[in-house]
């Protein structure tokens, strides 16, 4: 055909619109999607057309399936779930800690009607929202009172407001961490109206250098976890008991960013050094902070633990209105702090802790039978030995054991391989590592092994 005739032979908007399969398709897509989706597909059809790259017209049929492909595409959610094949447990970019069934459960339950979220059935009046969540984290960890707000960097900034606000924070420069996203520890005490005094130096701050930086102006002293890096060699950091015993003597009050958060001693995972909230609260801190959707495996949130009038105070403070969470978050919390009333059942139920817990044969089991059902559909793959990190800013300088799947990428390159499971619908996400692209085991689900051995024939075939 020449080319004009293909231009006036393609069909109109309406007329693709009234087809049948188009037609059984409006039931589930909004109207004004599909009709952009049969506009964008013709449009296609005639630049392809002006660029020589087509010598005709394709039939209603083919069309129609393509503005199908196109218009499902376009529903697509921009926050979908993924196949973590990274081994990272806590990975920030793919949403940090899965919630346990029962948090998932309570989130449903809650999410879909009414709730009790400020509401007090005994008394039949208004209640509190602290209330979901404040009875157990202070039997979980020991502390007096508690709060939640939406993550810990909030945390931080409404402790400091509320306590720090027209006064120094002494706090050690070995300690000034920065987060993801360039957040700083000092751009948030800005924030909070109050000023930094930084002592000690980067590697060694003894107790004298609180001690001596202390005056009339001085609000609070302020201890942060390193959970994101390490400082090695020859280092020294004042223990909390005598920071504590310090800032009783001049009666001002200690507070730590705890960051990671862990409510279990990960020793038994083969973790060293990570300290838990537990600790931090026996050794009398007055108000700790630490996340949610870290080490202690629930959702995103900013925990604030303490002494009773602290928390109290903290409350009372304009900024916790801003910063509180909704009720999906308290159903999910709720759920996972009810698991840590029984240390074992936490480590069972809880994703976060199944996944650091599980043994390093178990891990080299699930890739051989990953690899089988991988053969199964004709794809070459092999297991080989790695290291996990744990991810979330939490205990950086140590890796896991672990077992993961090489797949031969076939005609494909490694990075075509990557690209290709990246993309799908249901994206698979894995690692290239010495030029061989690797699904680590440990943060997969068995339940996931025949959906990622169809992907990956798919687009290796």
């Amino acid at each position: 055909m020449e080319q004009q005739d293909m231009l006036r032979a393609i069909p109109k908007v309406d007329e693709l619109l009234g087809m049948e399969p188009l037609q059984a398709l409006a039931g589930q897509t909004p109207a004004p999607a599909l009709r952009e989706a049969v506009r964008e597909e013709l449009e296609a059809l005639r630049r392809r057309i002006l660029a020589g790259d087509t010598d005709h017209i394709p039939n209603r049929e083919d069309l129609c399936a393509a503005v199908c492909r196109r218009a499902r595409e376009a529903s697509l959610p921009s926050l979908r779930g993924v196949v973590n094949g990274t081994g990272v447990t806590l990975h920030t970019n793919l949403g940090r800690a899965c919630l346990s069934r029962r948090a998932v459960e309570a989130v449903v339950a809650v999410a879909g009607g009414y709730s009790t979220l400020e509401y007090d059935v005994d008394a039949g009046r208004r209640g509190s929202r602290h209330s979901h969540v404040e009875a157990l984290l202070c039997a979980v960890t020991g502390a007096e009172g508690a709060m939640v707000v939406n993550n810990n960097a909030a945390a931080v900034l409404l402790i400091l407001s509320a306590l720090g606000k027209g006064g120094e924070v002494i706090t050690s420069r070995g300690e000034l961490v920065e987060i993801g996203g360039s957040f700083r520890v000092p751009d948030i005490m800005v924030q909070c109206g109050c000023a930094l005094r930084e002592v000690g130096t980067t590697n060694k701050t003894h107790l004298s250098d609180y001690e001596g930086a202390i005056t009339p102006e001085t609000r609070a002293l302020l201890k942060v976890h390193t959970s994101n890096y390490k400082i090695m060699g020859f280092t020294e950091s004042v223990p909390l008991a005598e920071l504590v015993a310090l800032g009783r003597e001049r009666g001002l009050p200690v507070i730590e960013d705890l960051g990671s958060g862990s409510l279990v001693d990960l020793e038994q995972f083969g973790i060293h050094g990570e300290p838990t909230v537990q600790q931090s609260v026996q050794a009398g801190v007055d108000i700790i902070s630490f996340s949610g959707d870290k080490l202690l495996g629930g959702p995103q949130a900013g925990i604030i633990i303490g002494r009773k009038d602290y928390i109290e105070t903290l409350k009372k403070h304009p900024l916790a209105r801003a910063l509180r969470v909704d009720k999906m978050t308290l159903a999910a919390l709720r759920e996972t702090l009810y698991a840590y009333t029984d240390p074992a059942m936490a480590v069972r139920e809880i994703p976060t802790l199944a996944m650091l817990a599980v043994p390093e044969h178990v891990l080299r089991e699930k890739a051989e039978l990953l690899c089988r059902a991988l053969a199964d559909r004709g794809v070459t793959a092999r297991t080989v030995p790695t290291q996990d990190q744990v991810g979330g800013g939490s205990v950086p300088t140590q890796l896991l054991p672990a077992w993961a799947v090489a797949i031969d990428p076939g005609r494909l390159t490694v990075d075509g391989l990557e690209a290709a499971l990246r993309r799908r619908e249901r994206p698979i996400i894995g690692r290239i590592t010495h030029e061989q692209y690797l699904l680590d085991t440990r943060t997969l689900w068995e339940s996931d092994f025949d959906y990622i051995a169809e992907a990956s024939a798919e687009v290796i075939g």
